[in-house]
């Protein structure tokens, strides 16, 4: 693909129809390449925060600060593997269950925030939020 049909694909994927209605006149301007680049990234950008605001994760504690010794029962190899994103290819659900204090909501921001981040929408809820919705 030559430089010029790449800087239309890039004019279609962004749904310039205006710029792609005059491609003829525009195709040899030397701007053409950074208006593309910033509209890319401002949609990239702008993206990014509406998923971040609706995602509901809030502040939290970072994983680094996590102390895998309490809770006892919590199973790292389980959580280290939702860190990895996999379940999110077989759109299959992650449900943190424990008494209070445990650390699920430390956890699950944790892994929702790198799913944000990745390109994916998520929605940080807990259960008493779900069943106050219902």
């Amino acid at each position: 693909m030559t430089p010029i049909e790449q800087l239309r694909r890039r004019a279609e994927d962004l749904h310039l129809y205006g710029v792609l209605a005059h491609w003829h006149e525009l195709a040899d301007s030397v701007w053409l390449e950074p208006l593309l680049t910033w509209e890319e990234t401002e949609r990239a950008r702008r993206s990014l925060e509406r998923r971040l605001g609706s995602a509901h994760i809030g502040r939290f504690k970072p994983i680094a600060d996590f102390d895998w010794n309490w809770p006892e029962q919590c199973d790292r190899t389980a959580v280290s593997e939702l860190f990895s994103l996999d379940f999110l290819k077989t759109a299959t659900n992650a449900i943190m269950v424990g008494t209070s204090g445990l650390g699920k909501s430390t956890l699950a921001q944790n892994i929702a925030h790198p799913a944000v981040l990745h390109g994916h929408t998520v929605l940080f809820t807990t259960a008493g939020q779900l069943l106050g919705d219902l």
